[in-house]
């Protein structure tokens, strides 16, 4: 199957392990809130057990480093993309509203951002990613 949009993460290079990962699996979790049409449908086993659903597209997950990240961003919203953020501030929070609070306290350009997850037309998230590499 062939898609005419694409999913991007963007993930900052010099995280941890455990960092990269929960940034990953939250700001994928942010894209299919924002566009329910990335959810596909529930999976059921041969025994006719019932599973949650995945995103139904692949998933390009690319390194970077925190200009690259800053620069991402821009292109995203220069494209009209509303990206998904993590800011490094919100490792040190545990809810949710704690989370919006810090990303309220800092303009745009002041954003530490360790992580965004963008979803659109192929050629936009192209623009988007252009010049970074896949995560290894």
């Amino acid at each position: 199957m062939t898609f005419d949009t694409k999913v991007a993460v963007l993930i900052r290079d010099d995280l941890l392990v455990w960092q990269k990962l929960n940034v990953a699996c939250f700001v994928a979790g942010g894209l299919v809130a924002q566009f329910p049409i990335l959810a596909g449908e529930p999976y059921v086993d041969a025994s006719g057990r019932q599973y949650g659903p995945m995103i139904r597209q692949p998933v390009l997950v690319f390194s970077a480093d925190a200009a690259q990240l800053t620069k991402a961003l821009q292109r995203a919203e220069q494209r009209g993309l509303r990206a998904v953020i993590y800011t490094e501030g919100l490792f040190a929070t545990g809810n949710d509203v704690d989370n919006r609070a810090v990303v309220a306290s800092l303009a745009t350009e002041a954003l530490d951002l360790v992580g965004i997850a963008v979803h659109g037309p192929k050629k936009d998230v192209d623009k988007v990613t252009d010049g970074l590499k896949l995560h290894r």
